[in-house]
């Protein structure tokens, strides 16, 4: 997992990067996606065929449909809002897929869970701050994406039980790739010699990102990994700083302190239910 927010930290700092030289962020998504099946490839190599084998196409086609929408809506935002604000703001994604595991999987929240998952929006009010400072369409396009993703985690669930880390990933890209590349086309531009190199660290780390997350769910518990998924906060802040001159203010880091909380909370109480899986934390718009 501490593995995957470095990962994801780079992909996000290079959205943003490419932004600034003029590649659309719905074109760094395709390229994201597409770049996105290099650190695959050595699945490939060593299984052949056997990681495109499924009988769950339909559910990892839903899965593809709905990530799409996600990372779209999260990569817009990123070329657009300071990325340690859309960070934090992502890590409401389980709280999402806590609140929608009621609806679609039959699972029951009691009292304290309903508590965690208050004290998780009270987070995200807390970085946005309503009717104190403007509300920009970025933080709406994050908690957007973070609730779409949270759709995401309930088939994500589903799917882990029969899929590998290298079938999700291979077929969230060959899902997704087609889908972004729509919107792509309205925005294209051809990107240059440095801005290639850009979009292949994009799509290598997403992918990256995607599986060493996927598998750390397969290694852990998700209590007991989801709280390292938080030092993400700290690789962008330092990344944002850098390279862009941002300075998260207090009101992010105690408002993603509250959202990472609250998830935790629940992940560590869906453990103690016994429950065989929990919902993992954000990616990502990770799998973003």
């Amino acid at each position: 997992m501490l593995g995957a927010t470095f990962c994801f930290a780079g992909m996000h700092a290079i959205i943003k990067q490419v932004a600034l030289t003029g590649i659309h962020p719905f074109e760094a998504a395709f390229f994201r996606l597409l770049f996105g099946l290099i650190p695959v490839i050595p699945w490939i190599v060593r299984d052949g065929w056997a990681p495109f084998r499924t009988k769950r196409f339909p559910l990892l086609g839903l899965r593809g449909v709905l990530n799409s929408g996600a990372m779209l809506s999260y990569f817009y935002a990123l070329s657009i809002t300071p990325i340690a604000q859309a960070t934090a703001l992502s890590f409401s994604a389980p709280i999402f897929a806590a609140i929608l595991a009621v609806p679609f999987l039959g699972e029951v929240i009691r009292l304290r869970r309903w508590i965690a998952i208050g004290v998780g929006f009270a987070g995200t009010l807390v970085i946005l701050r309503p009717g104190l400072t403007e509300t920009d369409l970025g933080p709406v396009l994050v908690i957007t994406s973070a609730l779409l993703w949270g759709a995401c985690v309930i088939i994500i669930k589903r799917l882990g039980t029969t899929e590998s880390s290298a079938t999700i990933t291979i077929y969230m890209s060959l899902v997704m790739a087609p889908i972004a590349l729509v919107p792509a086309v309205f925005v294209w531009v051809w990107p240059t010699g440095e801005q290639w190199l850009w979009l292949i660290a994009l799509g290598c780390l997403g992918g990256l990102a995607q599986m060493a997350m996927t598998q750390s769910l397969k290694l852990a518990d998700t209590h007991v990994v989801g709280p390292v998924d938080f030092t993400r906060l700290i690789w962008v802040a330092a990344l944002g700083y850098l390279l862009f001159g941002e300075v998260p203010d207090i009101f992010v880091w105690l408002g993603g302190a509250m959202i990472l909380g609250s998830t935790a909370y629940i992940a560590y109480r869906e453990h103690r239910l016994g429950r065989s899986a929990a919902p993992p934390p954000a990616g990502s718009p990770g799998p973003r």
